[in-house]
């Protein structure tokens, strides 16, 4: 597990939640409420509630927990799994002393030796979008799909690269506006009633939303992209995912033709299929 972990306290700032998402690439923050774990705040939250700027209608909460020395990194893989989570806070006697998450068990992995191909068995089929899309869109398609990364091609099909939610964020921004609500019905009345008041009445009120800019993915997405063959062995494909600091590897064919995702969701399987 990771011990130095990154908190946020409530109440507290979106604003500065995104930014520490920014500033160090992780994918969410436990939340503290003087000093004791109250929820999760991630980058799917952000980008799905853009106008929202209380952590506490942001966060998830009362996460799922575990406790060491009780639980097993196939504990921890199997909650991960079966909720759909990247990362699990670990809490002894109460108090928050680490976070487990999918990236800290692909490093295990990568130090496990299993050689296992990856071939039909831990990638996964996905959808690519074309590299002139606009971003807004992508993260809406992401969102909708539940993917966090998607693969780009260019007109001829080819990969050209990869936009996760990790580059949404890095490309994302606060934008202040101002909306106007008419609550007017309509009516010609000119009497100085209330009745008359209320029913031509405005009010105009300032936002804050994240937001993505208004331009391609290929402006956003990453072009050097690490990819594996169909034969990879699992051990060098999580070696891959830790040091390239990616959740996600295409699996090209001997025609450097792409055929699938490996995902590290499914990578993790493995610790389980051992146990």
């Amino acid at each position: 597990m990771t011990t130095d972990v990154v908190c946020v306290e409530i109440p507290g700032n979106r604003d500065d939640v995104l930014r520490i998402l920014k500033r160090t690439g992780i994918s969410g923050v436990p939340v503290l409420k003087e000093g004791v774990l109250v929820g999760i705040i991630t980058r799917k939250d952000l980008l799905r509630n853009p106008g929202e700027m209380q952590l506490g209608l942001l966060m998830t909460p009362d996460p799922v927990t575990i406790t060491p020395p009780d639980e097993t990194i196939q504990s921890a893989a199997a909650i991960l799994i079966k909720n759909n989570f990247r990362r699990l806070p670990v809490v002894e006697g109460g108090d928050l002393i680490g976070l487990i998450s999918i990236s800290d068990i692909v490093g295990a992995i990568a130090r496990m030796k299993f050689t296992d191909e990856i071939r039909n068995k831990f990638s996964s089929h996905t959808f690519a979008v074309w590299e002139e899309s606009p971003l807004p869109l992508v993260g809406r398609i992401m969102e909708m799909s539940g993917y966090d990364a998607v693969p780009i091609l260019n007109e001829s099909g080819q990969l050209t690269g990869i936009i996760s939610e990790r580059d949404l964020i890095r490309h994302s921004s606060i934008e202040d506006s101002v909306e106007v609500s008419d609550f007017s019905n309509g009516t010609d009345d000119d009497e100085w009633t209330w009745e008359s008041l209320r029913d031509n009445y405005t009010i105009s009120y300032g936002i804050s939303k994240v937001q993505l800019p208004d331009k391609p993915v290929k402006e956003a997405m990453v072009r050097e992209v690490v990819a594996v063959s169909l034969n990879a062995e699992v051990s060098e494909c999580a070696l891959k995912m830790k040091r390239a600091r990616v959740d996600q590897l295409p699996v090209i064919n001997g025609d450097r033709k792409m055929v699938s995702m490996l995902y590290d969701r499914e990578l993790i399987r493995i610790i389980l299929e051992e146990a």
